[in-house]
């Protein structure tokens, strides 16, 4: 089997409410769709969702990558040489992982479509019976984000994840409000997107929450002082999760020998697809970390490709897949009854793709073959 044609679009998701974190606000969400089509007539889709506060790459430069580097690189691959392709692809450019995501989910897809089998079979085979979703909460004020967290735990959801960073003394009030609001005992997950920047600003924070009952804390300082995670790890009892700080196996490998964490947030994004996706959750594994698989707030796509290998190992004990619930319009559907997601058994990422959505939120594309 031969890769005939790539096709590469850049698209808009529009977003039912602003998304504010730490570091942007976003109104709608920039992403590449790719879409592979075989000799045979099978066609595969991927999603690259760049965010170059995370991994250096914008949306202009995915589709550029992807159009001139990577796409004619790999005309006539045989895409279930999956190792292979990643070589070649690295060979070719260095890093550049969101690029790269967007062709391996592709293949998968179509590797999936090709044998009949939904992409968790690839992966290893269902492990799990059911995946469940938080709810995120981006950062507003401590009286919305208790409002949100009520509103949330009346609809259904069990855990609740709240986007903080900005200001510590608000940072404060924000948790210690949601926590007042959705009573003790209740999950609760923080996550700090690098905002406390320091060791001493974080444990600033932690210890004026103590009695909020997090069950973790993720990425508080910068993504690249491993050091000030470890300290921070060291002087606190809350779980302590790495996300920004995570790309590839040497920063796990770093992670694991100075016990700097007690998770691992893998973003398919910043790995570059599901088989280095796959590698970090057997790494982590073996050097005691539980897993997660986030998100970049990707479609429909990327989330249904996440969701498969969620679904298919143990070490992963959390998702936060929740793109597709927060636009006004996507290119394909995953059913969602909260708190629970509900992944077809259908070949490959089995999802459908809506081909007039995927016209109406397009800016850009180009078919190279």
């Amino acid at each position: 089997m031969k890769i005939k044609s790539i096709e590469i679009f850049a698209i808009r998701l529009p977003l039912i409410t602003p998304f504010i974190i730490s570091y942007t606000t976003y109104e709608d969400m920039p992403s590449i769709i790719v879409k592979i089509e075989t000799e045979c007539g099978i066609i595969g889709y991927g999603e690259g969702t760049p965010d170059e506060h995370v991994t250096g790459e914008t949306w202009e430069s995915t589709f550029t990558i992807l159009s001139k580097t990577l796409a004619p690189s790999l005309i006539n691959h045989d895409p279930f040489q999956i190792e292979k392709m990643h070589e070649k692809m690295n060979k070719t450019v260095v890093g550049v992982p969101t690029a790269k995501a967007a062709i391996d989910i592709a293949c998968y897809d179509i590797m999936g479509k090709a044998t009949k089998q939904p992409v968790y079979n690839l992966l290893g085979g269902q492990f799990h019976d059911k995946l469940e979703i938080p709810k995120v909460i981006s950062i507003l004020t401590p009286e919305e984000m208790a409002q949100e967290a009520t509103i949330a735990k009346e609809e259904g959801y069990k855990t609740i994840k709240l986007k903080v960073g900005t200001n510590k003394e608000q940072d404060i009030k924000r948790i210690c409000a949601v926590r007042s609001a959705v009573g003790k005992g209740y999950p609760l997950k923080v996550d700090a997107n690098q905002g406390w920047i320091n060791s001493s600003d974080t444990m600033y924070v932690l210890e004026r929450i103590q009695h909020c009952e997090i069950d973790w804390i993720e990425q508080p300082v910068v993504a690249n002082d491993i050091d000030a995670l470890q300290e921070v790890r060291q002087k606190t009892s809350i779980p302590v999760m790495i996300d920004e700080g995570i790309h590839g196996p040497n920063e796990l490998k770093e992670v694991i020998l100075k016990r700097a964490a007690d998770k691992i947030n893998i973003k398919i994004m910043k790995c570059g697809g599901l088989y280095p996706a796959s590698q970090l959750v057997h790494q982590a594994e073996l050097g005691g970390l539980v897993c997660q698989i986030g998100s970049m707030v990707e479609s429909s796509v990327a989330s249904a490709a996440g969701l498969h290998l969620a679904l298919a190992k143990k070490s992963i004990q959390s998702n936060e897949l929740v793109g597709p619930l927060m636009f006004s319009k996507d290119i394909a559907t995953i059913k969602y009854d909260i708190p629970y997601v509900h992944l077809s058994n259908e070949p490959g990422l089995g999802i459908h793709i809506n081909e007039q959505n995927l016209t109406e939120i397009t800016v850009r594309s180009i078919k190279i073959d």
